[in-house]
């Protein structure tokens, strides 16, 4: 899928990830300041989707590896049958890519497969570590914006801007700190913390 907005002017994307079924107030107010939200996968569930439309008008979306149909509820299928696993977006100045990140690696996906991957993008755009990354070592640029959502979010949900024209792309780093998170131990029992 690629969504083509490379001839305006400016681009304000929201780039969240990892939400699994729930986004934070926080987050959803960085997202309306927005022209597109990019979400790198984790989604959950098709009201995160429609709460990110209502909030910046366009939606690029990806699935992550908990994005399957024993994960989402039945009558939210057919949405989830729609999202791809890789989607690109034109902006002004060049190509966004995203996907997971999950195939290039268990834990933490190998930055140089993702690069090699997507060779012809500015930037790439993955989830699935639920920690914020901004990497602009080399090109492409390779972005995390962490967890959005309440599940493993490091003591508070985080998210990024990219500020994208022609001449130049600059990136925002978002974290909201001593919110209530929501964290997994290996036995899969949840408890809360105020981190």
């Amino acid at each position: 899928m690629i969504e083509d907005l490379s001839r305006q002017q400016a681009v304000r994307v929201a780039i969240v990830s990892d939400t699994h079924g729930y986004l934070y107030p926080d987050v959803l107010a960085v997202v309306e300041n927005c022209d597109v939200a990019v979400h790198a996968g984790d989604i959950g569930s098709s009201r995160v989707l429609d709460v990110l439309q209502a909030g910046a008008g366009k939606v690029v979306a990806v699935r992550g590896n908990n994005d399957v149909p024993g994960l989402w509820a039945g009558d939210e299928l057919d949405v989830l049958k729609t999202v791809p696993r890789v989607a690109e977006l034109l902006l002004p100045g060049g190509m966004l890519a995203v996907e997971h990140g999950h195939v290039h690696g268990p834990m933490s996906p190998d930055l140089g497969k993702l690069r090699a991957a997507h060779r012809g993008a500015r930037v790439i755009v993955y989830g699935h570590t639920h920690r914020q990354l901004v990497d602009r070592a080399k090109t492409p640029w390779v972005l995390n914006p962490g967890a959005a959502g309440r599940i493993r979010n490091n003591g508070g949900p985080s998210c990024l801007v990219l500020h994208a024209t022609a001449d130049a792309w600059e990136v925002e780093a978002f974290k909201f700190q001593g919110v209530v998170t929501h964290d997994w131990n290996i036995w899969g029992q949840s408890k809360n913390s105020q981190e």
